[in-house]
C-alpha cells in the first residue's frame, strides 16, 4: 500500500494560499504582529503566532465567509455595471430600461402563486388569507420581477467581457496518488473529502463523473475518507475496505460499488463485493480484520477537520473550498476560473 500524499508535507500542512492574503492585511506586517506578545503568563509570553495552532480552521471559514459576502456584493455591482452602461447605449436611464425589457413583461401572479406564497410564509405573517391577498400579491410580482431583473442583467453579462479578479481563499490539501481518477499531470484537481454511506455522496459521484467526462485531461479527482461515524455505523469500516480494494488494485471499482448499493456496507456486505469484483478473498479478509488502515482513515478525518470540513461531502478544487453535493454549474464556476488561471501562466512563463 503506497501511503505518500502529494505536496508535502505528507498530508496537509494546512496551508493559506496567497488568495488569502488579499483580503486587505499585508503579509510583511502580519509577521511584525506575530512577533508581539498579547498575553504574559507567569512572566512567560504568549506570542501572537501561537495563536495560529488553535485559530486556523475558525480563521478559514472567516476568510470564507468574508469571499462569499464580497463576492455577492460584487456580483451585483457587476450587474448594476452592466445595465447602465447597457442604458447609455440605448440613449435611457438604468429605470427605463428596467422597466422596457424586464418590467413591462411580467405579467400579474396567479393566485395559485399568491396563496402559494403565502403557505409559505403563513406562519410569519398570522393573518387570514383573504385578509392580506392583494398585498401579498403585490410582493409576489416584486418578487418577481426583481428575479426577472437579476436574469437580465446576468444576460447581458453572458455577452459582456467581464474579468473577475477577486480571488477566493485557498488551502493547500494533499490527496493520494494511488486514489486518483482522471490525468494525473491534469492542472485542476479535485480533492473529494467523502462518505461511503452518505446519500449526498452517493448523488455527487455523477456529478463527479460528468466533469471528469466534460474536462477530460484537464481535471482529476482524488479521493479521501471522511467516514461520518456518528451518523453512519458503517462508514468507518467502509473506509477501511475501501482502502483493502485498493491495496489489491481495485479502489475505484470497489468505490464504484459501495456507492451503488449503501444497503451493503456492513462487513458481510463488505466481503460479498469484494468477492463480486474477483479480489482475493483471504487477503481482503485478513486486510478488514487487522484494522491496518485505521491510522489512515483518521489521518484524513483530521486533515480535513483542520481545511474546514465538517460534513460530506467536501471538496477542494485546486485549494477552493466547495462545501456539499452542489449543482454541476457550481463546479464548473471554479474548474473554469482555475483552467483560465492555469492558462494565463502558462501564457506569461512563454512571454518570458
Amino acid at each position: 500500500m503506497k501511503t505518500a500524499y502529494m505536496k508535502a508535507p505528507l498530508y496537509l500542512g494546512l496551508v493559506l494560499a496567497c488568495s488569502i492574503c488579499g483580503f486587505g492585511r499585508d503579509r510583511a506586517d502580519d509577521n511584525t504582529h506575530d512577533d508581539q506578545p498579547v498575553a504574559v503568563v507567569s512572566g512567560e509570553p504568549i506570542y501572537k503566532r501561537d495563536l495560529a495552532a488553535t485559530t486556523a480552521t475558525q480563521m478559514l471559514q472567516v476568510h470564507r465567509q468574508q469571499y462569499k459576502i464580497e463576492s455577492q456584493a460584487l456580483d451585483e455591482l457587476i450587474r448594476q455595471k452592466l445595465v447602465e452602461d447597457e442604458a447609455k447605449k440605448q440613449g435611457i436611464s438604468s429605470d427605463k430600461l428596467y422597466e422596457k425589457e424586464v418590467d413591462s413583461k411580467i405579467n400579474d401572479p396567479s393566485d395559485a402563486e399568491v396563496e402559494g406564497y403565502y403557505l409559505a410564509v403563513k406562519s410569519q405573517v398570522n393573518q387570514p388569507f383573504e385578509d392580506v391577498r392583494a398585498q401579498l400579491r403585490k410582493v409576489v410580482k416584486a418578487l418577481k420581477t426583481e428575479q426577472a431583473r437579476q436574469e437580465y442583467a446576468d444576460s447581458l453579462r453572458a455577452k459582456a467581457e467581464v474579468e473577475v479578479l477577486l480571488e477566493p481563499p485557498k488551502v493547500e490539501v494533499g490527496y493520494d496518488p494511488t486514489r486518483v481518477r482522471g490525468n494525473p499531470a491534469a492542472p485542476v484537481t479535485i480533492v473529494e473529502f467523502s462518505d461511503f454511506q452518505c446519500p449526498y455522496c452517493k448523488k455527487v459521484t455523477a456529478t463527479l463523473n460528468d466533469l471528469l467526462a466534460k474536462y477530460q485531461g484537464r481535471v482529476k479527482l482524488g479521493y479521501r475518507d471522511f467516514p461520518m461515524r456518528q451518523l453512519h455505523p458503517h462508514a468507518e469500516i467502509a473506509a477501511e475496505a475501501g482502502r483493502c480494494a485498493e491495496e489489491q488494485g481495485k479502489f475505484w471499482e470497489y468505490h464504484d460499488a459501495l456507492f451503488a448499493d449503501q444497503t451493503k456496507l456492513d462487513e458481510a456486505g463488505l466481503e460479498a463485493t469484494a468477492q463480486k469484483l474477483g479480489l482475493d478473498e483471504k487477503s481482503f479478509q485478513s486486510c478488514l480484520a487487522s484494522g491496518k488502515f485505521k491510522a489512515q482513515v483518521e489521518q484524513d478525518v483530521q486533515d480535513g477537520s483542520k481545511a474546514g470540513v465538517s460534513g460530506t461531502p467536501g471538496f477542494f478544487i485546486n485549494g477552493v473550498f466547495v462545501n456539499g453535493s452542489q449543482p454541476q454549474g457550481e463546479f464548473e464556476k471554479v474548474i473554469n476560473r482555475e483552467l483560465a488561471a492555469a492558462g494565463s501562466m502558462r501564457s506569461t512563463r512563454a512571454s518570458r
